[in-house]
């Protein structure tokens, strides 16, 4: 095969596991971390979508459209977590049925909203050539911003104040309430962080991904997978998972087919699942 081949296979696998890790990361705060089943994961990234998409078209340049995208849909996420999530920690079930539910209600206010199909941005990007072949630098980009993602939610919740709070009212409320934590407002802060995380994925995949009610479907079963699969060490082994998952499936799909890729995808999982029934960190000394 062609070198330019090889290197364009190579860089659309690692820009489908940027795009896994990016969709991910929050679902990895909020279910890794909290013990909470976020069935509305999807949905905060197509809220971030359609927020970034009507603010672009309002003129918003869109970087700053990302990050209101962003930070709407972490204010969406206090709101939830106050007026539902709080009431139902420690009821695994209980916060699938809840945020099922509020899935659904989401989905279908979109529907009624935009309608079924919404033109996109279109990818702000020139092309980068390789060889006889060409890939938009915008995919160039998601890799380096799931990188940086990845780098930035890790140092907050393990080098500050906030980060060592929220780890302590997750592994034990009680304790942490009675050496002063408020540990209901850490909660709702940690609960926004990961909702914020997936506002931020949808504006920075609807450039490349077109903004639709159900686009959060695209991604919300696979990063689930992912999260499952890295086991205990919820951050770096959501990233381990998710990159290694995305770049095998990308990777295939671009050899056969994506129902082929994504028959690999899910057979690696379970295969993942059943050498190591814990996760992939299960003996990792690392602790986030």
């Amino acid at each position: 095969m062609e070198w330019d081949y090889l290197t364009i296979v190579a860089v659309s696998s690692l820009t489908s596991a940027a795009v896994l890790i990016i969709a991910s990361l929050g679902l990895a705060v909020i279910f890794g971390l909290m013990g909470v089943i976020n069935l509305a994961h999807g949905e905060f990234i197509m809220i971030g979508a359609y927020t970034a998409l009507m603010t672009t078209r309002a003129g918003l340049p869109l970087f700053m459209a990302i990050a209101l995208a962003a930070l709407i849909t972490a204010l969406f996420g206090a709101i939830v977590e106050r007026l539902v999530i709080r009431y139902l920690y420690g009821r695994l079930l209980d916060t699938l049925l809840a945020t099922w539910g509020l899935s659904l209600v989401l989905y279908q206010t979109a529907v009624l909203l935009f309608g079924s199909t919404t033109p996109g941005i279109g990818l702000p990007i020139a092309s980068v050539a390789i060889g006889r072949y060409s890939i938009s630098a915008y995919f160039l980009f998601l890799i380096a911003a799931a990188l940086v993602m990845l780098a930035i939610t890790y140092l907050i919740l393990t080098r500050t104040i906030y980060g060592m709070m929220a780890r302590a009212s997750i592994q034990d409320r009680e304790t942490a309430a009675a050496i002063g934590i408020e540990t209901g407002r850490i909660n709702t802060l940690t609960f926004a962080f990961g909702a914020g995380l997936a506002g931020l994925a949808g504006g920075l995949l609807v450039p490349a991904f077109p903004a639709t009610p159900g686009m959060g479907i695209a991604f919300v079963a696979k990063a689930f997978l992912a999260v499952v699969v890295a086991g205990p060490v919820t951050l770096t082994g959501t990233a381990v998972a998710a990159g290694a998952l995305g770049w095998v499936a990308s990777a295939t799909a671009s050899y056969l087919s994506t129902v082929i890729g994504d028959i690999i995808f899910f057979v690696a999982t379970i295969l993942l699942l059943r050498a190591f029934r814990n996760g992939i960190s299960d003996r990792w000394r690392l602790k986030l």
